[in-house]
Protein backbone atom coordinates (compact mmCIF):
# COMPACT_ATOMS: atom_id res chain seq x y z
CA UNK A 1 0.00 0.00 0.00
CA UNK A 2 1.21 3.05 -0.67
CA UNK A 3 2.55 5.56 2.13
CA UNK A 4 -0.11 8.01 1.15
CA UNK A 5 -2.88 6.11 1.61
CA UNK A 6 -1.24 3.98 4.36
CA UNK A 7 -1.82 7.27 6.23
CA UNK A 8 -5.02 8.41 4.59
CA UNK A 9 -6.55 4.84 6.19
CA UNK A 10 -4.96 5.41 9.51
CA UNK A 11 -6.06 8.86 10.03
CA UNK A 12 -10.04 7.73 8.85
CA UNK A 13 -9.69 4.96 12.02
CA UNK A 14 -8.45 7.25 14.08
CA UNK A 15 -10.87 10.29 13.50
CA UNK A 16 -13.47 7.34 13.87
CA UNK A 17 -12.76 6.54 17.09
CA UNK A 18 -12.01 10.01 18.68
CA UNK A 19 -15.37 10.77 17.14
CA UNK A 20 -17.40 7.49 18.61
CA UNK A 21 -15.66 8.89 21.96
CA UNK A 22 -16.71 12.05 21.66
CA UNK A 23 -20.54 10.87 21.88
CA UNK A 24 -22.29 11.55 24.68
CA UNK A 25 -23.97 8.57 26.85
CA UNK A 26 -27.93 9.28 27.31
CA UNK A 27 -30.24 8.23 28.99
CA UNK A 28 -34.02 8.52 29.65
CA UNK A 29 -35.80 9.91 32.40
CA UNK A 30 -39.32 9.16 33.61
CA UNK A 31 -40.57 9.99 37.32
CA UNK A 32 -41.62 12.24 39.89
CA UNK A 33 -39.91 15.68 41.15
CA UNK A 34 -39.24 14.99 44.82
CA UNK A 35 -37.33 18.28 45.19
CA UNK A 36 -35.48 21.84 43.37
CA UNK A 37 -32.53 23.14 44.34
CA UNK A 38 -32.01 26.24 42.29
CA UNK A 39 -30.67 23.93 38.36
CA UNK A 40 -30.91 20.37 40.44
CA UNK A 41 -33.70 18.16 40.04
CA UNK A 42 -33.90 15.12 42.19
CA UNK A 43 -35.87 12.87 40.63
CA UNK A 44 -37.75 9.21 42.00
CA UNK A 45 -37.54 7.26 39.24
CA UNK A 46 -40.28 5.08 37.74
CA UNK A 47 -38.44 1.69 38.39
CA UNK A 48 -37.69 3.79 42.40
CA UNK A 49 -34.14 5.15 41.62
CA UNK A 50 -32.90 8.60 43.31
CA UNK A 51 -31.62 10.38 40.30
CA UNK A 52 -30.36 14.29 40.58
CA UNK A 53 -29.95 15.84 37.52
CA UNK A 54 -28.78 19.49 36.75
CA UNK A 55 -30.38 21.50 34.11
CA UNK A 56 -28.50 23.42 31.42
CA UNK A 57 -28.52 27.52 32.06
CA UNK A 58 -31.04 27.38 28.76
CA UNK A 59 -32.97 24.52 29.40
CA UNK A 60 -36.10 24.44 27.27
CA UNK A 61 -39.27 22.90 29.32
CA UNK A 62 -42.27 21.71 27.56
CA UNK A 63 -45.57 20.85 29.49
CA UNK A 64 -47.39 17.83 28.11
CA UNK A 65 -50.92 18.51 27.43
CA UNK A 66 -53.91 16.16 26.81
CA UNK A 67 -55.45 16.49 23.86
CA UNK A 68 -58.20 14.73 21.27
CA UNK A 69 -57.36 11.99 18.74
CA UNK A 70 -59.55 14.52 16.43
CA UNK A 71 -56.60 16.70 16.25
CA UNK A 72 -54.43 14.14 14.63
CA UNK A 73 -55.25 14.61 10.79
CA UNK A 74 -53.37 14.26 7.71
CA UNK A 75 -50.04 16.14 7.78
CA UNK A 76 -49.45 15.94 11.43
CA UNK A 77 -46.27 14.95 12.57
CA UNK A 78 -46.76 12.61 15.77
CA UNK A 79 -44.90 10.02 17.90
CA UNK A 80 -46.37 6.68 18.29
CA UNK A 81 -45.55 4.47 21.48
CA UNK A 82 -46.97 1.58 20.70
CA UNK A 83 -47.00 -2.32 20.46
CA UNK A 84 -46.17 -4.64 18.09
CA UNK A 85 -48.70 -6.76 15.94
CA UNK A 86 -48.80 -10.47 14.59
CA UNK A 87 -49.60 -8.75 11.27
CA UNK A 88 -47.13 -6.52 11.18
CA UNK A 89 -49.10 -3.03 12.45
CA UNK A 90 -48.50 -0.86 15.62
CA UNK A 91 -51.25 -1.02 18.39
CA UNK A 92 -50.85 2.50 19.72
CA UNK A 93 -50.17 2.87 23.81
CA UNK A 94 -50.11 6.91 23.61
CA UNK A 95 -49.85 8.92 21.05
CA UNK A 96 -47.87 12.55 21.14
CA UNK A 97 -48.61 15.62 18.26
CA UNK A 98 -45.82 17.67 17.88
CA UNK A 99 -45.89 21.56 17.36
CA UNK A 100 -44.82 22.42 14.26
CA UNK A 101 -41.57 23.84 14.91
CA UNK A 102 -40.41 20.10 16.39
CA UNK A 103 -41.59 18.63 12.87
CA UNK A 104 -38.94 15.66 11.83
CA UNK A 105 -38.07 15.73 15.49
CA UNK A 106 -35.39 11.84 15.60
CA UNK A 107 -37.71 10.94 12.66
CA UNK A 108 -37.98 7.51 11.92
CA UNK A 109 -39.05 3.97 13.91
CA UNK A 110 -37.20 2.25 16.36
CA UNK A 111 -37.37 -0.05 19.97
CA UNK A 112 -38.82 1.85 23.07
CA UNK A 113 -38.58 1.05 26.60
CA UNK A 114 -42.06 2.30 28.13
CA UNK A 115 -43.05 -1.59 28.10
CA UNK A 116 -41.13 -4.80 27.06
CA UNK A 117 -40.89 -5.08 23.04
CA UNK A 118 -42.71 -1.38 22.68
CA UNK A 119 -41.78 0.44 19.87
CA UNK A 120 -41.58 4.48 19.36
CA UNK A 121 -42.31 6.00 15.35
CA UNK A 122 -42.15 9.27 14.95
CA UNK A 123 -43.36 9.99 11.36
CA UNK A 124 -45.96 12.47 9.30
CA UNK A 125 -49.78 11.33 9.51
CA UNK A 126 -50.51 10.52 5.50
CA UNK A 127 -54.12 9.22 6.03
CA UNK A 128 -56.54 8.52 8.73
CA UNK A 129 -59.61 6.27 8.72
CA UNK A 130 -61.86 5.10 11.45
CA UNK A 131 -61.96 1.44 11.60
CA UNK A 132 -63.73 -1.34 14.13
CA UNK A 133 -60.71 -1.19 16.80
CA UNK A 134 -60.04 2.20 16.87
CA UNK A 135 -58.57 4.89 14.20
CA UNK A 136 -56.14 3.84 11.69
CA UNK A 137 -53.71 5.99 11.02
CA UNK A 138 -51.01 5.31 8.05
CA UNK A 139 -47.63 7.05 9.02
CA UNK A 140 -44.53 7.63 6.79
CA UNK A 141 -41.03 8.59 7.50
CA UNK A 142 -38.16 8.88 5.46
CA UNK A 143 -37.00 5.42 5.44
CA UNK A 144 -40.55 3.82 5.32
CA UNK A 145 -44.16 3.80 6.99
CA UNK A 146 -46.27 2.31 9.42
CA UNK A 147 -49.80 1.31 9.46
CA UNK A 148 -51.48 2.08 13.36
CA UNK A 149 -53.92 1.30 15.26
CA UNK A 150 -55.25 4.04 18.16
CA UNK A 151 -57.71 2.36 20.19
CA UNK A 152 -60.25 4.66 21.43
CA UNK A 153 -58.57 4.70 25.46
CA UNK A 154 -55.02 5.64 24.03
CA UNK A 155 -53.60 8.50 25.89
CA UNK A 156 -53.13 11.63 23.38
CA UNK A 157 -51.09 14.29 24.27
CA UNK A 158 -49.17 17.46 23.28
CA UNK A 159 -46.41 19.23 23.51
CA UNK A 160 -46.94 22.89 25.21
CA UNK A 161 -44.15 25.58 25.73
CA UNK A 162 -43.68 25.45 29.08
CA UNK A 163 -42.05 27.01 32.01
CA UNK A 164 -39.24 26.66 35.23
CA UNK A 165 -42.22 27.49 37.66
CA UNK A 166 -43.90 23.89 36.67
CA UNK A 167 -41.02 21.89 37.58
CA UNK A 168 -42.01 21.37 40.99
CA UNK A 169 -42.25 18.41 43.36
CA UNK A 170 -44.84 16.17 42.65
CA UNK A 171 -44.42 16.86 39.15
CA UNK A 172 -44.43 14.05 36.53
CA UNK A 173 -41.84 14.34 33.97
CA UNK A 174 -40.00 12.48 31.19
CA UNK A 175 -36.40 13.61 30.08
CA UNK A 176 -35.61 11.95 26.45
CA UNK A 177 -31.73 12.29 26.39
CA UNK A 178 -30.76 13.46 29.84
CA UNK A 179 -26.61 13.38 29.35
CA UNK A 180 -23.93 11.39 31.77
CA UNK A 181 -21.30 13.38 32.28
CA UNK A 182 -17.83 12.00 32.67
CA UNK A 183 -18.23 12.70 36.54
CA UNK A 184 -21.27 10.80 36.36
CA UNK A 185 -23.91 13.14 36.69
CA UNK A 186 -26.73 13.94 34.49
CA UNK A 187 -27.17 16.95 32.58
CA UNK A 188 -30.69 17.93 30.71
CA UNK A 189 -31.42 20.43 28.03
CA UNK A 190 -35.03 19.85 27.73
CA UNK A 191 -37.43 19.12 30.29
CA UNK A 192 -40.89 17.56 29.76
CA UNK A 193 -43.60 18.48 32.50
CA UNK A 194 -47.48 16.59 32.64
CA UNK A 195 -49.62 19.41 32.45
CA UNK A 196 -52.84 19.08 35.14
CA UNK A 197 -51.22 15.95 37.08
CA UNK A 198 -50.70 14.04 33.90
CA UNK A 199 -48.00 11.45 33.51
CA UNK A 200 -46.20 11.56 30.13
CA UNK A 201 -47.59 8.97 28.91
CA UNK A 202 -44.64 8.11 26.24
Amino acid sequence: MPKSLLFAALFAIAFASVASAQQPQTVRIRGTIEAVDGSLLSIKSRDGADMKVRMTDNVAVFGVAKTELSEIKPGSYIGVTAMPEPDGTQKAIAVHIFPENQRGAAEGFRPWDLRANSTMTNATVAETVKGADGQNILVKYKDGEKKVVVPPETPVVTFVAGDKSELKPGAKVIIFGAVKKDDGTLEANRVNVGRDGITPPM
